[in-house]
């Protein structure tokens, strides 16, 4: 039912920012916890922040005092500044039914990912 496709990523020098865009499609999307996580090569697909969809947001430690996630209607978006090259990664945006969570294993919904890379 809950259709995502992100936006955004690119190539970005360290400390420059980026921001990514989530795109959501479904009737009760705006019910859904949204969350953004990332997978460099070789590594574990990781949280980054999520917000439930009454608006209470988290972050991983990695992302505190650097990025922002917010919501509007239909769309999800990450703000990202001061990026490191180990924010390298394929960024996903996820959606679930339930109440907010770190683990990728909870959401149902997934994007395809966007390519951030951050060169020093």
């Amino acid at each position: 039912q809950v259709q995502l496709v992100e936006s955004g990523g690119g190539l970005v020098q360290a400390g420059g920012s980026l921001r990514l865009s989530c795109a959501a499609s479904g009737h009760a999307f705006r019910s859904y916890s949204v969350a953004w996580f990332r997978q460099a090569p070789g590594k574990e697909r990781d949280f980054v922040a999520g917000i439930s969809w009454s608006g209470d947001k988290t972050y991983a430690d990695s992302a505190k005092g650097r990025f922002a996630i917010s919501r509007e209607r239909n769309t999800a978006t990450l703000q990202m500044n001061s990026l490191k090259p180990d924010d390298t990664a394929v960024y996903f945006c996820a959606a679930q039914a339930v109440g907010g969570s770190r683990a990728a294993a909870n959401y149902g919904y997934w994007g395809q990912g966007t390519q951030v890379t951050v060169v020093s």
